[in-house]
Formats: C-alpha cells, sequence, structure tokens
C-alpha cells in the first residue's frame, strides 16, 4: 500500500485519485485559514513554484484544531486565492485524526509516527513528505517552516 492507492475530493467537490500524481513528490499538509500558522501558505506557494516540474503540494483543510478553518470550501478556496495566491491542490475539508480521519491520513500517521510514537496529528500544516512512489518518506511537525523543508525536497528529487 502507499499513497497512490487513495483518493480524496478535491476542494470544488470532484473526487480525485491521488495516483494521478504518480512519478512526483509529494508534500501533503493539513491547513487552516485562522491559525498562527497560516503564513505558511505563502512559504508552501513558494516551494511549488520553485519545484513544481517535480513537486505536488496537496493541502487538506482541518477544523480539528481550535476550530481555525471554519469556512466553507468556496470559502476556504477564495481565502487562499485571495491572500496566498495559493495554485497547489486543495481538498475539501476533512479530519485528520479519530476514528473519522481520513483513510489517507491513518495510514500517513500510522506509516510515519510522529515523536515518541504517536500516530496523532498535533496541530495546523503538519507535513508529509512522498517519494515519486507513493512511499511516505519524512514527516515534519507544524513548527517546520517550508524553506526548511526545501533541502530535503532537493535531496529526494536528486534521488
Amino acid at each position: 500500500m502507499n499513497v497512490h492507492d487513495f483518493s480524496a475530493t478535491d476542494i470544488t467537490g470532484k473526487e480525485c485519485r491521488l495516483s494521478d500524481f504518480a512519478g512526483k513528490l509529494l508534500l501533503i499538509v493539513n491547513t487552516a485559514s485562522k491559525c498562527g500558522l497560516t503564513p505558511q501558505y505563502q512559504g508552501l506557494e513558494a516551494l511549488y513554484q520553485r519545484f513544481g516540474d517535480d513537486l505536488v503540494i496537496l493541502g487538506f483543510p482541518c477544523n480539528q484544531f481550535g476550530g481555525q478553518e471554519p469556512g466553507t470550501e468556496a470559502e476556504i478556496a477564495s481565502f487562499c486565492d485571495l491572500n496566498y495566491k495559493v495554485s497547489f491542490p486543495l481538498f475539501a475539508k476533512i479530519e485528520v485524526n479519530g476514528e473519522n480521519a481520513h483513510p489517507l491520513y491513518k495510514y500517513l500517521t500510522h506509516d510515519l509516527p510522529g515523536i515518541l510514537g504517536t500516530e496523532a496529528i498535533k496541530w495546523n500544516f503538519t507535513k508529509f513528505l512522498i517519494d515519486r512512489s507513493g512511499k511516505p518518506i519524512a514527516r515534519y511537525a507544524p513548527m517546520t517552516t517550508p524553506d526548511e523543508i526545501a533541502k530535503d525536497i532537493e535531496t529526494a528529487i536528486q534521488g
């Protein structure tokens, strides 16, 4: 099993197979519009522009942390476009923890647990780097900035 075995509903309501991204690195991020870390959207977009031939960023809005993503999908998409000119794929709101967690996140957190082996996502903007074959290769804490991940992306691109 790998990330390419999953699908998710995009921000416009269309079902998207993650296998469509086979052959590219993925950076999967749970996002929120009203979080102190929301400005990371700017850094994520910069990574997407810089490595776009090799990297796709997938943003998964989630309202499980402090109710910091209360909007509808249309509101989220508008916020991301107006404030950060986000052009990478965004998805419909999901849960990342608990029994209603999206299957993709159940897989990611099991395959790459966090500190002390915890599978739970701690906060918005937890990031997972996925190799070209769909295998998770790194998990990053919410406070890890997109810029700090750039070297790992470069290394993965060189393969």
